[in-house]
């Protein structure tokens, strides 16, 4: 994909945030990655979702150094950064200030699988982070936003658990391209405002089956998944 097409990419992932209510003003920045060329496309700071262009986002190299654009980067770059270095396989990354998913991270509470549409896209709990410490925030706070994900991930395969809460911060979700990273991002506040609503109806509610989760999860992820339709057949008129 030329540098082009993946601006092109880039900025529409950033509008879709928009369009799908998970942001509001300037809040919220999504990137994609040329892995071949070790290049970041992102959304510039500040910039307004009525504005944007393609022509407007940023291409940053992985040790952050502006490659291509006359605008400053998101001021969540080198976030970025971390976590496509330290996660090989996906290729974009959203991060937002959705209301629910910012609540359970304000609460620095990883969100419990309670249900199947959680465990349709997320294998277990949406983990939440530990909090950064003073010198962290002081000296490199971006960057260490990143680290203190990777920590998190220590045993958690990124691949089957998509997304992270930031303590006290808000939400990051990842996946295989800018689409697929801001899906998870929306489906992140969908199932966060689904267990705020179920912890409201009963203080403790019952996590889900383990092989309720596994079989949910499996259908549309795993090796032999089944769910959906793959690819429709070209349209043809019968006659």
């Amino acid at each position: 994909m030329s540098l082009k097409a993946l601006k092109e990419q880039v900025c529409e992932a950033n509008l879709e945030l928009n369009r799908r209510g998970v942001v509001l003003y300037t809040w919220g920045n999504v990137s994609g990655i040329d892995r071949e060329r070790g290049l970041v496309v992102i959304k510039p700071s500040g910039v307004s979702y009525d504005e944007m262009r393609p022509q407007h986002m940023v291409v940053v190299d992985l040790d952050n150094n502006v490659f291509e654009g006359n605008l400053k980067p998101s001021s969540d770059t080198r976030t970025h950064t971390v976590l496509y270095k330290a996660f090989p396989h996906i290729g974009g990354v959203a991060h937002t200030h959705s209301r629910h998913a910012v609540a359970w991270a304000q609460a620095r509470r990883e969100i419990p699988a309670l249900g199947t549409t959680h465990a349709d896209y997320c294998f277990g709990p949406v983990p939440c982070t530990a909090p950064l410490s003073e010198a962290e925030v002081t000296g490199a706070y971006e960057a260490n936003t990143g680290h203190c994900i990777i920590r998190r991930f220590k045993d958690i395969d990124p691949v089957a658990i998509p997304m992270v809460l930031v303590a006290g911060h808000g939400p990051f979700a990842w996946g295989r391209s800018p689409d697929e990273a801001v899906s998870h991002a929306v489906i992140l506040e969908e199932i966060a405002r689904i267990a705020t609503i179920t912890h409201q109806i009963v203080d403790n509610p019952p996590e889900l089956e383990g092989y309720v989760l596994d079989y949910h999860y499996q259908r549309k992820h795993g090796k032999n998944a089944w769910y959906g339709q793959g690819e429709l057949p070209a349209d043809r008129e019968d006659g």
